[in-house]
């Protein structure tokens, strides 16, 4: 029994990926495919992180291809991550591909934990991953992730990014003391955000996810024009109030050019931990309806679960302290959806392109 090359590209034009929703043959999953006889062999190359996804895929596509009438079937499943465009007239940064800005309009609404859970979710899911806290006045990364101590300056000008949980990271609260004050004017802010984003030894980075204090003042400005950001996730919850706020800080960034890649709500429903019963304290739906009216992604709901503050609070955020909980489930697949969201974007190819020196001979 054997199978021609067109069936087997057919099952694949017929099968999609459930995370991009698109099918693996037009979007060049699929690659390299060979067909002896009733024998296939092929690759799959994903645009986005998937190790938690990588058996479903790889059965999912050798299933169809099996379907199509073939007798054995070898997908060899992996993925690429590459640098995508950014605002016209940035440059990328070395060693980062991508950077996913995360923003509120206002405080309060838990973005540094939303920060924080989907750097880890994007770092289970296989990506090398960095994380800056561009927080300068109220720097929180530095508890989350448990990090102590100072990072290194081997040159004297350089910093060595600090390590935890997989993540490499960097914050103003990594060089000043827990109890000292940021008494600091604007123009010493924004400065101090461009030299801990571009003094650092970023390793190989796939995505950079920088923790943006609340507002849309001199600090997302100077990240909105002169940072290489791929694309914004703006976290809100879903009262009037916090979006109101978060309408702003959409704003900011479709002025600027910076594609916005989703809203996440926090505290969307509370669950009683004695008896079960559900409430919507803050209000309901508003994170849906401002997608709707600004046709952007809703990335998900996150509940307000005590766990979720006791853990962040301990230095091992909920995706590492429960891996398998429902909660760590809905920040890994707001990840999955922020990488295939940055995998849709334009490629940037400005590493193609050999640097032209002229010098005097």
């Amino acid at each position: 029994m054997s199978v021609s090359e067109q069936q087997v590209q057919a099952a694949l034009h017929a099968l999609i990926d459930p995370n991009t929703q698109k099918d693996f043959l037009s979007s060049k999953s699929a690659r390299n495919i060979k067909v002896e006889g009733g024998n296939v062999s092929l690759d799959v190359v994903l645009p986005y992180p998937a190790k938690m996804v990588m058996s479903t895929i790889k059965s999912m596509v050798e299933d169809a291809v099996m379907a199509a009438g073939a007798e054995s079937v070898a997908a060899n499943v992996t993925w690429k991550i590459v640098a995508h465009s950014v605002q016209k007239g940035v440059k990328l940064i070395p060693g980062v591909k991508n950077i996913i800005a995360v923003a509120s309009g206002k405080g309060g609404v838990g973005k540094s934990t939303t920060a924080v859970n989907l750097a880890l979710g994007l770092a289970a899911e296989g990506a090398s991953v960095g994380m800056l806290d561009a927080d300068i006045y109220g720097p929180s990364q530095p508890t989350m992730l448990g990090i102590t101590g100072r990072p290194e300056s081997p040159d004297g000008q350089n910093l060595e990014p600090m390590l935890g949980h997989g993540l490499q990271a960097m914050s103003i609260g990594f060089l000043i003391d827990v109890e000292t004050p940021m008494v600091w004017r604007g123009p010493m802010v924004t400065q101090a955000l461009e030299q801990l984003l571009n003094q650092t030894k970023w390793r190989d980075l796939d995505y950079l996810v920088i923790d943006l204090p609340p507002g849309t003042g001199d600090i997302q400005l100077t990240l909105a024009q002169r940072v290489p950001v791929t694309g914004a996730v703006i976290v809100t919850t879903p009262q009037d109030i916090a979006l109101i706020d978060a309408r702003k800080g959409l704003k900011m960034f479709e002025k600027v050019g910076v594609p916005i890649l989703g809203v996440v709500e926090n505290m969307s429903l509370h669950i009683c931990s004695n008896c079960g019963h559900e409430e919507r304290i803050f209000g309901e739906g508003g994170g849906e309806r401002m997608c709707k009216d600004y046709g952007t992604e809703f990335l998900g709901a996150l509940p307000l679960d005590i766990r979720i503050r006791e853990e962040t609070d301990s230095g091992r955020p909920t995706v590492v302290a429960e891996p398998e909980s429902r909660i760590a489930e809905i920040y890994r697949a707001i990840a999955r959806r922020v990488a295939v969201k940055v995998g849709d974007l334009q490629v940037d190819h400005s590493s193609k392109f050999p640097s032209i020196v002229i010098q005097n001979t």
